[in-house]
């Protein structure tokens, strides 16, 4: 297996309110988290950071994960635990009042990944059968899609793009998507914020997986490229590769 993180304040932000990373339990699982803070006077960052810090810590602590159910049912608890810290923190931190923060979050064992999203930070496969968005957004604009109310094509240019249904951290009992997928030898795990899947397209994201660069430079490219087409937001992803090697690519 093998695993990089990068995130970048792209071009237009003064600050960089993403966060996340790739940590290893007690049994060399990965857990692979992007976080996407919002929220005023730079509550994002706290959000998105407390978010990460919390589910690296106790992903950190653990083993015996080893199913699907196992997998599944730690992101949930886990992932809630995290909601009412939030809700505490802005609670008792004026200025942290309204943040919140998006999550795409996923487990990666030898055989499986579980993957759980709240928002609009996504997750993507790319394997034999081809390259998939594996996660729903969260947001207005997917649900006016979903509806028929207007084609995918719209919804790229939409002015209400960005307006969120959920969010971490925003009320005490937050519904997540929770589901598992096979990984298997080959395999490429993409999590990103909106930073990245707003400006590099799927054709784009698939040419750059199948490049010979290593990890590293797949995630520098990247970021390169969503820079290149605006960088107006925060640019942060993480790649997972089904390997033979145990080590990360860094």
């Amino acid at each position: 297996m093998k695993a990089v993180f990068q995130t970048d304040r792209g071009r237009v932000r003064l600050h960089n309110e993403d966060a996340g990373g790739v940590f290893s339990n007690k049994d060399g699982y990965r857990l692979a988290i992007v976080a996407d803070g919002m929220g005023g006077h730079r509550a994002g960052d706290v959000a998105s950071e407390m978010t990460i810090t919390a589910l690296k810590a106790e992903w950190e602590a653990s083993e015996g994960i080893n199913t699907a159910s196992d997998a599944e049912g730690w992101l949930k608890e886990q992932i809630q635990k995290v909601n009412l810290l939030l809700l505490d923190h802005a609670t008792n931190h004026s200025e942290c009042d309204g943040m919140g923060t998006t999550i795409v979050a996923a487990i990666i064992t030898d055989t499986f990944a579980s993957i759980a999203n709240i928002g609009d930070s996504r997750g993507y496969i790319l394997n034999e059968s081809g390259f998939k968005q594996i996660t729903e957004d969260h947001s207005l604009v997917n649900e006016l899609v979903r509806s028929g109310q207007i084609s995918k094509e719209d919804a790229e240019h939409h002015p209400r793009k960005n307006v969120l249904l959920r969010a971490l951290g925003t009320e005490k009992v937050v519904e997540m998507d929770i589901k598992t997928i096979i990984f298997e030898e080959g395999d490429f795990l993409l999590l990103c914020s909106d930073g990245l899947s707003n400006k590099v397209n799927e054709a784009e994201m698939i040419e750059i997986l199948q490049n010979e660069e290593n990890l590293q430079q797949k995630a520098g490219t990247l970021i390169l490229l969503a820079n290149e087409n605006g960088g107006e937001d925060n640019i942060t992803l993480a790649i997972v590769e089904f390997s033979n090697i145990s080590e990360d690519d860094a």
